[in-house]
């Protein structure tokens, strides 16, 4: 009796669980019977069914109740510290759930895993008895104190959930529904009882799992504080307050509870007691009981699956209260039973008031249609003669024979329906065989599985004696050797492959040291030679000095013309460079220019040196920083193209790398004369069919042309060479393209400058139309050039400004610099700059238009501002005008001279003064044009006159 008690109060001190008992009065009415099977509730239509009654109840609930309640104590890992806290968890039949407190004392849990939708695992070189609880949200990771805890708590959720996803298909509680329950229920028992074929399943471990476990202290000791929730702070106060709250009841109640060895008098019996030994016996004929008051009046709501302590003491005492009255359980049961009946009787009256109330609207159709019929007799009779009658009639064959239409389409509605359901039918056969095929394959499959798992099973269990029983004891022997040496060698493998990977790390911090060293010496090796580069062209520039010098006496003469020759003809093969300056660069343009002037070779040689000292310096510094930048630029671009933006005005002034000019060109003309375009794809195979079917008059000069353009570019040496062809295709196309212009030389080098760049006809062709069309000023390529000289008038303008000193100086020795710039302007410097420094000109020309030749041209002049006034002989400076732009090599100088040195420089004004020069030319156009018609007038009549004098003479000396 004492050990019952203990029991009874470490129970009471633990569960808020639902209890394992089955009390038939706690059965809901508003749950159909099927639910109550399952929850291990026995059906008062089955007992009935066997005459068992009550007896047979108990005894399917002794089998099917759990022996052991699904809870204990588990490790969680969780907490912002990704700690491992010990948790209480219990199972929740109800709702599926794994609820977890901080101890078993507590009320509110702290969370809940739901695990109708979870996932089990468990890792294989983990700590021991960890496990996973997968679910859509998050990963559950949770530690038993073994591996056998762990298993046996895997193999419970598994069946727990299994059974719970069982119970969601319900079965009406209905008299002819027993075989199917009792169906349900033994493929239950057999799929649950499947679970053994893959895994013997796990005995209950003692101590560790179960309402007992909580009497324990839990297996890892903690300290209070670090096994506290910080996430649930509330929860955590109103369980520490509850808790307070039970130890003091439970006190109480364990000090009642020791006196329970005595005999009980009827003063000391508890109210429960006395309650129940007081009830009278039922009547024979009770009325049936309301729903909601077969439940126990005093059960308390649960909290997360769990019942307070108050709860469990009450229950407590009414298990003494029905141990010690066992009439009271008969009289219950019986109760019970009555109840079950009543139950039946009410869903058999529902069933007859159903088909009671389709009979009374059976009977309402056929009295609206009896007074439908009595309402046209009485019409028929009350009419006075036969022809209101017979308009009555006919009134009703028309009604009949509407209703007769009607009733055909209902027929041909139903025939398409029947149609229709047929060919469901027939596609839920095949559905239905297509099913069954599966479930063969299914069953098929699971047959195999079952097979290979009882033998992995029986491997597991006794690895040799299976081996043995397919081999003799020699193979197995032979086996058992070559596995030893094959375990050998793997770890002779592995101990190389750590030694070769030591190797490679080596190896590899080894080269990356020797190549940071060559880089070092390379670009070490790279300035020293630039600086040689530079003392070289000094050196012939001091000698060049020398040599114009008068004041040298012959033999000093004949010494400098002597180092001059050495310098010109010097062989450079056997010196180390590192980048030798190539003959022509990747565009095809000769890059150390060819002077036709013997004494211009000198002058040559000192720019080849400034070009490679200049490409030395800026290849590191300069060209890769430069396409780095590019390259970030275009690659965060989604669609891969620019798009117009300060940034990227920045980085055209730079210069666009030959990796990505091709793109960018291309885009600038798309851009540019996309409406032109989409008006007519095809315009350029258009203009180069009728190039070939009719003949231009600029046709002739365009052939003429072709052989003078760009000479010093290999692409274009050869008359024979593709790209010749394809510029001649480019021209023509163009001529018809624009009628007004026709043809105007120069457009052979923009047209082959854009050819070079784009590599394709076409977009060459659009290129050309963007700079004549839409970039440069209208009359810019006519007849009269009147745009291309209001230009040069607005240069000497900025000049007067920008460089008033340089000014004088021309006009000190009356230089008209237009006769320099005017070839400038029209071909946008095509073969007066450098290869590199004109394409980046180009490139900032195409995406910001005429401004740029006007920055350009000043910075040149700027550049070398210094130079021509030094020089004080007119026609010396025409000569010099004529090269000097290309001895210019360092095109970033000029740039920044361009763009930051001529600031500011409004596009506006730039507007302001072409608009007033042009109109001035047009003034003095106009004049001239006046001019030269009286002059004409004047010859003409002077000529007249003159014929009129000499006919005179003639008559007289007739």
């Amino acid at each position: 009796m004492m050990d019952e008690e203990r029991a009874g109060n470490a129970k009471c001190a633990v569960s808020k669980l639902p209890q394992p008992d089955s009390l038939t009065n706690s059965i809901p009415m508003d749950k159909d019977v099927g639910e109550g099977k399952e929850n291990g509730l026995y059906s008062p239509t089955e007992g009935q069914g066997n005459g068992n009654g009550p007896e047979a109840a108990s005894a399917l609930n002794e089998d099917e109740a759990p022996s052991t309640k699904l809870c204990g104590y588990l490790h969680k890992l969780g907490g912002p510290l990704k700690t491992w806290k010990s948790r209480w968890f219990t199972y929740e039949e109800m709702k599926c759930q794994l609820y977890y407190y901080r101890t078993p004392q507590d009320v509110t849990p702290l969370g809940s895993i739901e695990l109708i939708k979870a996932t089990f695992g468990y890792p294989t070189q983990g700590d021991e008895g960890t496990f996973h609880i997968q679910i859509p949200e998050r990963l559950f990771v949770l530690k038993a104190l073994n591996r056998e805890t762990m298993m046996y708590w895997l193999q419970q959720l598994q069946l727990k959930r299994w059974q719970h996803s069982s119970s969601l298909i319900r079965v009406p509680a209905q008299p002819s529904a027993a075989p199917g329950l009792d169906t349900a229920q033994t493929v239950l028992r057999s799929t649950a009882g499947n679970a053994d074929v893959f895994l013997p399943t796990v005995k209950t471990p003692t101590g560790l799992v179960g309402e007992e476990a909580a009497a324990l202290p839990a297996p890892w000791q903690q300290l209070t504080l670090q096994n506290i929730s910080l996430k649930h702070p509330l929860t955590e106060l109103q369980n520490s307050v509850h808790n307070i709250c039970n130890s003091r009841s439970f006190q109480e109640y364990s000090h009642s509870a020791s006196h329970a060895e005595e005999p009980p008098s009827e003063d000391a019996l508890s109210p429960s007691i006395k309650n129940t030994a007081a009830l009278p016996a039922p009547p024979e004929n009770p009325p049936p009981p309301a729903p909601v008051q077969l439940t126990e009046p005093e059960q308390e709501p649960h909290q997360g699956g769990r019942r307070s302590p108050c709860s469990l003491s009450w229950r407590r005492e009414k298990k003494i209260s029905t141990s010690a009255t066992l009439p009271v359980d008969r009289k219950e049961a019986n109760a019970t039973a009555r109840v079950s009946r009543l139950q039946q009787e009410v869903f058999s009256l529902q069933e007859d008031l159903k088909s009671q109330k389709e009979l009374v609207l059976l009977l309402h159709k056929a009295l609206e249609a009896a007074q439908q019929e009595k309402r046209t007799c009485t019409q028929f009779l009350s009419a006075e003669g036969e022809q209101e009658r017979l308009e009555l009639v006919r009134h009703r064959e028309r009604h009949i024979a509407d209703l007769e239409g009607r009733l055909e389409a209902q027929r041909q509605e139903k025939t398409e329906l029947e149609q229709r359901l047929g060919q469901a039918n027939g596609h839920v056969t095949e559905l239905q065989e297509h099913v069954q095929l599966m479930m063969e394959k299914n069953h098929a499959k699971q047959e195999v599985i079952l097979k290979l798992s009882g033998q992995v099973t029986a491997f597991m269990d006794d690895p040799r004696r299976t081996v043995c029983n397919t081999m003799n004891a020699e193979t197995f022997r032979q086996m058992q050797e070559q596995i030893d040496n094959l375990k050998d060698d793997i770890e002779a493998y592995k101990i190389q492959n750590k030694f070769l990977n030591s190797e490679i790390y080596q190896l590899t911090n080894l080269w990356r040291n020797s190549s940071e060293q060559e880089k070092g010496l390379m670009m070490k090796c790279a300035y020293l030679e630039a600086k040689n580069c530079q003392i070289e062209s000094k050196y012939l520039v001091v000698l060049r000095k020398l040599q114009e010098s008068k004041s040298l006496d012959s033999q000093h003469q004949d010494m400098v013309k002597q180092l001059i020759e050495d310098a010109l003809q010097g062989d450079m093969k056997d010196v180390f460079k590192l980048n030798p300056v190539q003959e022509y660069d990747e565009y095809g343009f000769k890059i150390i220019p060819e002077y036709e002037v013997g004494d211009m070779k000198l002058l040559a040689k000192i720019q080849a040196l400034e070009i490679r000292n200049h490409n030395l310096l800026s290849q590191d510094l300069v060209d890769k920083p430069l396409l780095s930048r590019w390259a970030n630029y275009l690659g965060g671009r989604p669609s891969g193209e620019p798009v117009p933006s300060p940034e990227l005005k920045g980085l055209i002034r730079c210069g666009v790398p030959r990796e990505y000019r091709e793109q960018v060109w291309r885009w600038v003309v798309r851009t540019r004369t996309k409406g032109l375009r989409e008006q007519n794809p095809q315009r350029y195979q258009e203009l180069c069919r009728k190039s070939e079917t009719s003949q231009h008059p600029a046709s002739r000069q365009i052939q003429l042309d072709l052989h003078r353009t760009l000479t010093s570019n290999r692409r274009f040496a050869s008359p024979t060479r593709p790209a010749v062809q394809q510029l001649r295709r480019i021209l023509m196309a163009f001529s018809w393209q624009n009628p007004t212009i026709g043809y105007c030389q120069g457009l052979n080098r923009l047209a082959a400058i854009a050819l070079l760049v784009l590599n394709s006809e076409e977009d060459a062709f659009w290129c050309l139309v963007t700079v004549v069309e839409t970039i440069m000023p209208q009359d810019y390529y006519n007849k009269t050039l009147i745009a291309s000289q209001a230009d040069q008038r607005v240069l000497k303008d900025f000049m007067a400004e920008k460089m008033p000193r340089l000014t004088a100086h021309f006009e000190q020795h009356n230089v008209d610099v237009s006769l320099i710039t005017f070839n400038w302007f029209l071909v946008v410097f095509v073969e007066s700059l450098a290869s590199d420094i004109l394409l980046r000109l180009w490139d900032a020309f195409l995406y910001e238009g005429t401004k740029v030749i006007f920055r350009y041209a000043l910075a040149l002049f700027k550049y070398k501002e210094d130079d021509i006034l030094k020089i004080h002989d007119s026609v010396e400076i025409y000569q010099y005008l004529r090269f000097f732009t290309r001895t210019i090599s360092d095109g970033r100088k000029l740039m920044n001279i361009a763009f930051n040195d001529m600031n500011p420089f409004p596009m506006k004004l730039l507007r302001n003064r072409r608009f007033l020069h042009r109109e001035k030319l047009r003034v003095e156009l106009r004049e001239l044009e006046k001019i030269q018609e009286e002059f004409v007038t004047k010859t003409v009549e002077r000529k007249d006159k003159e014929l009129d004098t000499v006919l005179s003479d003639d008559e007289e000396d007739l």
